[in-house]
């Protein structure tokens, strides 16, 4: 991998979808199909959502997204990367990006939402600065659910 780039998107991005695709497929395998929080991408409100696509040497290998819950804080939306391109630093890079353009809009809060089941995420997030907290909006009654904050300086 040499070179990295990462490029924000819309919604009805070719790349992003094929990604997201994937993220969806790995969760249904993980989650019974209520506990599975998807994006509508063909939502009118998909529009709030700022997407971005990771290219390594010109090829789509991760994406993240952020979604506005409220004045000062963002939701970490169907963000993965390829088996292939893990524990290389571009997860990282997303996530670094993703902070910066929440930190961008005002925001001071970024909020995410994991599962029991995916213990790797959920250890990438704690060494990244992530917390647990309490489960909120449409996490709050799933008990698989973990959701974690931190807050952005």
């Amino acid at each position: 991998m040499r070179t990295i780039e990462l490029r924000d998107v819309s919604a009805n991005a070719p790349h992003l979808r094929e990604l997201v695709g994937e993220l969806d497929a790995y969760l249904d395998t993980l989650y019974p199909p209520e506990e599975v929080f998807r994006v509508d991408l063909d939502a009118p409100t998909s529009e709030q959502v700022s997407f971005v696509v990771a290219y390594a040497d010109g090829v789509a290998v991760g994406c993240g997204a952020i979604k506005p819950l409220h004045l000062d804080s963002v939701e970490l939306k169907r963000f993965y990367v390829r088996p292939a391109y893990r524990n290389v630093g571009l997860a990282k890079k997303i996530l670094d990006y993703l902070e910066a353009a929440a930190l961008a809009r005002g925001c001071k809060i970024l909020k995410l939402e994991a599962g029991l089941p995916q213990v790797a995420a959920m250890k990438f997030y704690a060494k990244n600065g992530y917390y647990e907290i309490e489960r909120f909006g449409e996490y709050a009654d799933c008990p698989s659910s973990v959701c974690m904050e931190k807050i952005l300086r």
